[in-house]
């Protein structure tokens, strides 16, 4: 098929890049000339793991085009997807500015009948008013239909190529079937391809990130429930994880979620809520339950140090991306942690195996950056580990004693046994399991 995507960020790229490797003619479309032309000259803006391997083999293969021309894109393509960003407006609302754009520039190009496909993450009703802008600008006629997207950043080639479902929004059930058809090769092991009304297909993305987010957030609080009574939130969570009615996925205590993802659309559907007179109360808890927990652990460093301040100490930091396995920082805990330890005085040493860049863009020289997790250590009087990198899961604790001013780990993910850290000499904080002499009498 021939297929336009309009917005190259991360949905947009790995939609347009998993459609050309089944085959089918892909044109992605931007309005950033930088971006195209450095994907053109073989550079992705993002880091994905596989994502710039596919997008060049499809490239090479002149399966996989990039152009500034919304003209060319609507032409040339019969299904064209919207895949633009839906930043966090005021008041938690989505900001769809670039959606409706689209859909106004669209009309005005339309040439011949064309299903547009809405893959942004919107509100419900957003997918009317996009057919609605779309035919006060065009007497073609097309259709419109909604795909919400399920990839997970770090695992989004896979997800794409091997969804556990696909979710279709359609008024007209033959909409429904070509789009059925493109997304064919996709499951052939029997995943289920969902097709439903408009409404429901939006209201199913929301509802997918608010109900993890609730899981997360509900370990974060229990967690904190867990050190108090002497529990460990680990053990809670085998305990329960093997219920097959709740499963052992987003059950991991740690220092809060973030991301593109989750904060914005538990903010968006509440705002919902807000809009059509229903207070969903839970999703309110579930967002502030997540800052409660960045507090509670930046607490932990504050509280160990003896008060507010923390003049004249340097933190090690291993972690910025919200997550391993990709460079995106939005709404990361490691920005949260970054900042309440510059305003209490202290100097901050960073390293992200893939994330450096994006961080100095926010905090510029206000911190410094590492080449590698060990020289990140030198003279740092303790080490904070925000984000699980594999890389940082088995490192030489030995050298890590030997090279920090003092042996002393915040670890807000859990990567570490307390009882070998204890054995080994470290002072262990931890999330939601015993603090590791995290009560004995601090030596300055």
């Amino acid at each position: 098929m021939h297929v336009g995507v309009i917005g190259t960020g991360y949905v947009g790229l790995v939609t347009g890049a998993c459609f050309a490797e089944m085959g089918n003619d892909v044109i992605l479309m931007d309005v950033d000339e930088e971006k195209i032309q450095g994907l053109t000259e073989g550079r992705v803006p993002i880091y994905e793991p596989g994502l710039d391997q596919m997008i060049a083999r499809n490239a090479a293969k002149k399966r996989l085009s990039f152009t500034t021309d919304l003209k060319f894109t609507i032409e040339n393509s019969l299904i064209c997807f919207i895949a633009v960003g839906t930043p966090p407006g005021p008041g938690g609302h989505a900001d769809l500015t670039q959606v409706y754009k689209v859909a106004k520039d669209i009309g005005q190009v339309l040439n011949t009948y064309k299903i547009i496909v809405n893959k942004s993450t919107v509100p419900v009703g957003t997918t009317r008013k996009v057919k609605e802008i779309i035919a006060g600008t065009t007497s073609h006629p097309f259709d419109v239909a909604s795909n919400p997207e399920f990839l997970k950043e770090g695992n989004a080639t896979d997800d794409c190529m091997k969804p556990d479902r696909v979710v279709i929004g359609v008024d007209d059930i033959r909409v429904g079937e070509i789009l059925k058809e493109l997304y064919s090769p996709f499951v052939r092991t029997g995943k289920p391809i969902l097709v439903m009304d408009i409404q429901s297909s939006e209201m199913t993305k929301y509802a997918a990130n608010g109900l993890l987010a609730t899981k997360i957030s509900f370990m974060n609080e229990l967690s904190r429930l867990a050190e108090m009574v002497g529990a460990d939130i680990e053990m809670v969570r085998a305990g329960i994880g093997s219920d097959p009615r709740i499963g052992n996925q987003f059950l991991f205590a740690g220092i809060g979620y973030g991301g593109s993802c989750f904060p914005k659309d538990v903010d968006a559907l509440t705002r919902t809520g807000v809009e059509y007179g229903v207070q969903l109360k839970i999703l309110e808890a579930v967002q502030e339950a997540n800052k409660m927990q960045r507090d509670h652990f930046s607490n932990k460093i504050l509280t160990h140090y003896g008060g507010d301040s923390l003049e004249g100490k340097l933190f090690a930091l291993w972690g910025l991306s919200f997550k391993p396995r990709t460079d995106d920082i939005r709404e990361a805990p490691s920005l949260d942690v970054i900042r309440v330890l510059l305003e209490k005085g202290a100097r901050v040493r960073a390293f992200d195996p893939v994330a450096m860049d994006n961080a100095q863009k926010v905090f510029g020289n206000s911190i410094e950056y590492a080449s590698n997790n060990y020289e990140c250590l030198e003279g740092a009087h303790a080490l904070i580990i925000v984000t699980e990198w594999n890389e940082f899961r088995y490192p030489d604790f030995e050298k890590i004693k030997n090279t920090l001013w003092e042996p002393v780990i915040f670890d807000g993910r859990n990567l570490y046994d307390p009882q070998k850290m204890d054995s080994m000499g470290f002072t262990y904080y931890c999330v939601g399991r015993c603090d590791i002499g995290a009560h004995s009498p601090h030596q300055l």
